[in-house]
């Protein structure tokens, strides 16, 4: 009897100590205190946020740079073992193609954030609201020839001189060319038309990184560019010889986002991540240092740039764009290959 007690108490005390070292990985689990995020910022903007974020929590972000095709591409493969918890940046259209791959998400911000900068599902939430512009080198381009419309850039004078990223690498890229078929898509050809006569004066010229079009444009390498508002006024705020028109025909206004990576390894860091973003707090820092206009009703827009309620916009449908994706990039490769 005492043998079989004995026996007892030893696997009792052997349950113990396995239930103890359980609750010791479960709680360095759930305690964590670094987060990974994918990002296609540029580091002029990611860095003060992320070092502000590390500061304020003590949570160490990990970060991954590159395209947002890229990253949202690597995000898929990965997703029976997410390397990232956090997709920051890119068009929400772009999110919302790739809804799969991320867990929704209603930030504790909600409230103060329109529904035009929200995913209907939660799959994604605005950072900045983003109008896409033709850029010009004030040097380069005569003021009777700075092009105020989509059309303007199909003229002859401009072929082979626009700056123009390769939509299967930008995000931004691909909601400039989803946004000239929206302003075109009476012309016959659901906008294909007009697309087919601008990368036929693109003559072959097209870039792969969106970066390098505003900055192409402020060091002369080309007189005209397609960016997003933000990155042409931080070279006008700079003191380039740049300025920007808003085609006449309608802009886009798309928020690029941050999405919650699904069956992500830090999902309370990434969730209180991207509460940060959407702060009041941060999104008046963007104004003010990035010149990006802000999703929230409670921030005003950067000083110096065009009232938004003054811009001219298309009616964008987000969820087109995000489930034709795949059929508008082929079309696009079709006509630049038969170019």
């Amino acid at each position: 009897m005492k043998k079989v007690l004995t026996i007892l108490l030893f696997f009792s005390l052997l349950f113990t100590i396995a239930a103890c070292g359980s609750d010791e990985n479960e709680s360095e689990a759930t305690d964590s205190k670094t987060l990974s995020v994918y990002s296609p910022h540029q580091s002029e903007i990611i860095n003060p946020i992320v070092k502000e974020f590390q500061d304020r929590t003590g949570i160490k972000v990990e970060l991954v740079q590159g395209g947002t095709g890229e990253l949202l591409s690597r995000v898929s493969a990965e997703a029976k073992n997410p390397g990232a918890d956090i997709f920051w940046g890119g068009g929400a259209e772009s999110l919302e193609a790739f809804g799969e791959n991320f867990e929704p998400y209603i930030t504790k911000e909600d409230e103060m954030i329109p529904d035009v900068f929200k995913s209907e599902t939660g799959v994604w939430t605005g950072f900045s609201a983003l109008p896409m512009v033709i850029m010009y080198n004030e040097d380069m381009v005569e003021e009777s020839d700075v092009p105020a419309s989509w059309e303007a850039l199909i003229d002859e004078k401009w072929k082979g001189k626009i700056a123009f990223t390769d939509p299967n690498k930008s995000g931004s890229s691909y909601t400039q060319l989803v946004t000239m078929l929206t302003a075109y898509e009476d012309d016959g050809d659901n906008g294909w038309n007009f697309v087919n006569d601008f990368v036929a004066n693109l003559d072959g010229t097209i870039l792969s990184g969106s970066s390098m079009v505003p900055k192409g444009v402020a060091d002369g390498e080309f007189p005209v560019g397609i960016t997003l508002e933000e990155a042409a006024y931080r070279y006008i705020a700079g003191g380039a010889p740049v300025n920007v028109t808003y085609p006449e025909e309608g802009t886009s206004a798309v928020p690029d986002g941050v999405a919650l990576v699904k069956e992500a390894k830090n999902t309370e860091n990434a969730q209180e991540f991207i509460d940060f973003l959407v702060s009041k707090e941060v999104q008046e820092m963007i104004v003010e240092d990035f010149s990006r206009r802000a999703i929230r009703d409670d921030v005003d827009p950067p000083e110096g740039l065009r009232a938004f309620d003054e811009i001219p916009l298309v009616e964008y449908d987000f969820q087109w764009s995000a489930d034709n994706k795949e059929k508008v990039m082929d079309k696009f490769h079709q006509i630049m290959i038969s170019q």
